[in-house]
């Protein structure tokens, strides 16, 4: 692979004894990530190819074109390190919706995606605008995650991870969009007969799994923590399991044999109808398999790809052949064979495995690359693991991306480990921990593990909510009443609903819905609800309580001891109307085009806490039918924290004299709307079991002239 020198794969030290040399690595990084990554779409014939969705459950390929450049923007612009946006279309259009959607839960929403060319030059803005940034931004060393340098490094593996995932939706395009590359044909020529695959002891130990905070290189939230497991002994195999072994279950009727697939592949079964693995084609009895720029005859001597149902699935009927504990490893299983492996990127002189694009372009047949008698303990494809991703004791989001890993603790995204042949960067070192759907298809395979214990060891995912803020406002909207005060976001409903008799009940939207009470209050008597907060840490327990019926969370009581709640939607009275309900993460001062046509607007205590109210404001009235409502509620509480003082609404002198927030609404909606009511509406926030906040928020309700 003669461009390695340049793609420069492998991800940079957060040490170093000189600034300017880091600067200039940084810097470096960042151009040939960006450029490796522009390449792949180089493999791309014709323009059209951006705009279908090969992959119906993930967006077109045009989205993660620019998806990736708009990151770094939106990111520097959320840390305030920029103070202007490039294009605020394209960054609210590329900005999120990146996670894998279920098969039950397809978006088919239609979108104006941009042309490829100003996509292209958008991204060559970018590309300029980092690269002055990179230049100029304070750094000092080593790298920490609150320096300016630490959120380019999250932009710059951020982008190689959709360099993977962008080469899965290519290898589902027609081969007629694709054209050969100097780079990216280099796919491994090798293929032959299968090992025979085998089992080797592996003995038990107690290990930590986490990244250390002190570790020298960049990492994940999810990453970060530790937690101390005892492994049982199992023996493990030899190999991963390739397309020959693979081929046995399916020729066996595997895939029309229910006993062998959990309730979950059922009923993925019954969407997909796969009967084979994805990247499989049959043509007259005989087998090929489709590559990221060629379709060659299935090579029996390389790892399968599926998705986590499929190895599951192989497993049971495995076991059920030879009478076995039979099962996909533990992410703490996977880690002992790790350990046996010294080397990590970037230290290694050379990948000890078919990863980081050191070696093909392609998968490679499994008994190239063994560690003592184990092959491809990394590399090749990604291992899936029984493991549900979850975060370990200490786990901490990083206050500019709240939502990387917080969305996948749910129990529906299960970990792989290892890498593959094109993980690079931070997802070729030792602690990379990523997770997806169990139907989600990447460059993913399997080994599996025999145990003398029928049962996985595998903790739940904690469903409870223990982040002390996150608690605090599930409590103020699904907890208890104190002190006589009602429940504030039903309160907020019902009052305006009262206040506005003749209100056209068809479409409302919540904004800054925070964890959703008021979303679910509206949907008893709206057609349709949209739930929009900035806050995916928020905001993902409106999504859980829709979908999974409940909510789990822990509220301090004092010092370290909390008190553990749970309601549901069938207690709150929401069980009918939830489906009613749309819950989407946005940006109040930069909402995409398609949320408008609303009867009523609702903000609940959120023009405290915009960056820009004026703004917000300025164009709210774009949302609303003809002869809508605009409802705001808060208690005027304004901190430069959120909000800068020149852009507060109020609660400041001007010419010398007092100038309140009811004045400030007044001098900015008034042209548009017209002041139908006011009211007081008290609410209280518990702290702890010892201490509350009690506050009045004024309701001001505006109707579109």
């Amino acid at each position: 692979m003669e461009l390695l020198a340049e793609a420069v794969t492998r991800t940079i030290l957060l040490t170093g004894d000189s600034v300017e040399r880091k600067r200039e690595e940084v810097r470096t990084y960042f151009h040939r990530t960006f450029s490796l990554y522009e390449s792949l779409f180089d493999c791309i014939t014709d323009d059209d190819a951006y705009y279908p969705r090969p992959e119906p459950l993930r967006h077109p390929l045009i989205f993660y074109f620019g998806h990736t450049a708009v990151f770094f923007i939106n990111k520097l612009v959320l840390g305030k390190y920029l103070d202007r946006r490039l294009d605020e279309r394209l960054e609210s259009m590329f900005a999120i919706g990146v996670d894998e959607m279920s098969w039950d839960d397809l978006n088919e929403a239609n979108y104006d995606w941009p042309s490829v060319t100003d996509t292209r030059a958008y991204r060559r803005r970018v590309r300029e605008r980092v690269d002055a940034f990179i230049g100029e931004m304070p750094l000092g060393l080593p790298i920490t995650p609150d320096s300016p340098a630490w959120i380019v490094l999250m932009g710059i593996e951020h982008e190689r991870i959709h360099l993977e995932t962008s080469s899965v939706i290519m290898r589902m395009l027609p081969l007629d969009w694709l054209q050969p590359h100097p780079f990216w044909s280099s796919a491994c020529p090798e293929s032959g007969p299968a090992p025979e695959n085998g089992l080797l002891p592996v003995a038990g130990d107690t290990l930590t799994l986490g990244k250390p905070a002190t570790a020298a290189t960049y990492g994940w939230d999810n990453e970060y923590g530790s937690k101390t497991v005892t492994v049982q002994p199992f023996r493990v195999s030899r190999y991963l399991v390739s397309n020959d072994e693979y081929l046995r279950f399916v020729q066996d009727g595997g895939y029309q044999s229910p006993q062998y697939w959990t309730e979950e592949g059922r009923r993925w079964l019954a969407f997909s109808r796969a009967t084979m693995p994805r990247f499989w084609l049959e043509r007259q009895g005989e087998y090929y398999q489709r590559n990221l720029l060629q379709e060659v005859p299935l090579p029996l001597n390389w790892p399968v790809e599926v998705n986590y149902l499929e190895a599951k699935a192989f497993c049971n009927w495995k076991a059920a052949q030879d009478g076995s504990h039979i099962r996909l490893p533990t992410e703490a299983e996977w880690t002992l064979l790790r350990n046996r492996l010294d080397a990590d990127q970037p230290g290694w002189a050379r990948a000890p495995g078919n990863i980081n694009l050191e070696h093909f372009a392609s998968s490679c047949p499994v008994d190239r690359f063994a560690v003592d008698g184990i092959h491809d303990v990394i590399g090749n494809v990604w291992q899936w693991t029984e493991t549900p991703i979850d975060g370990f004791p200490g786990f901490e989001v990083h206050p500019l991306y709240d939502d990387f890993s917080t969305p996948t603790f749910d129990n529906r995204h299960n970990l792989f480990k290892g890498g593959s042949w094109i993980s690079t960067g931070n997802e070729a070192t030792r602690y990379s921990r990523y997770a997806f759907r169990r139907h989600f298809f990447q460059h993913a395979g399997f080994r599996y593990i025999e145990s003398d214990y029928a049962e996985v060891p595998v903790e739940p995912v904690n469903t409870y909510e223990t982040d002390e803020l996150v608690a605090q406002y599930l409590e103020f909207h699904y907890g208890a009443e104190y002190f006589g005060v009602a429940n504030y976001p039903v309160a907020c409903v019902r009052t305006l609903l009262a206040r506005l008799p003749g209100l056209n009940k068809g479409r409302a939207l919540d904004l800054g819905c925070s964890v959703g009470r008021a979303s679910f209050e509206l949907a008893l008597h709206f057609g349709a609800v949209d739930g929009i907060d900035f806050s995916a840490r928020f905001i993902q327990h409106g999504f859980q309580l829709k979908e999974s019926g409940q909510t789990r969370f822990a509220i301090p009581t004092e010092g370290e001891l909390v008190e553990f709640k749970e309601t549901s939607l069938h207690v709150l009275g929401y069980a009918e109307v939830a489906h009613k309900v749309e819950f989407v993460q946005g940006d109040a001062c930069n909402l995409k085009a398609r949320f408008g046509g609303y009867d009523l607007v609702f903000c609940g205590n959120l023009i405290d806490r915009l960056y820009d109210p004026s703004l917000f404001l300025g164009q709210v009235h774009e949302r609303l039918n003809p002869g809508g409502y605009l409802v705001l509620t808060s208690p005027y509480t304004w901190l430069e924290d959120y909000t800068p003082k020149a852009k507060w609404l109020g609660g400041i002198k001007v010419n010398g004299e007092n100038f309140t927030t009811l004045d400030g609404l007044k001098a900015l909606l008034g042209g548009r709307f017209e002041l139908v009511g006011q009211e007081d509406i008290p609410f209280v926030i518990r702290e702890t079991r010892r201490k509350f906040q009690h506050s009045l928020a004024e309701m001001t309700l505006w109707k579109l002239k």
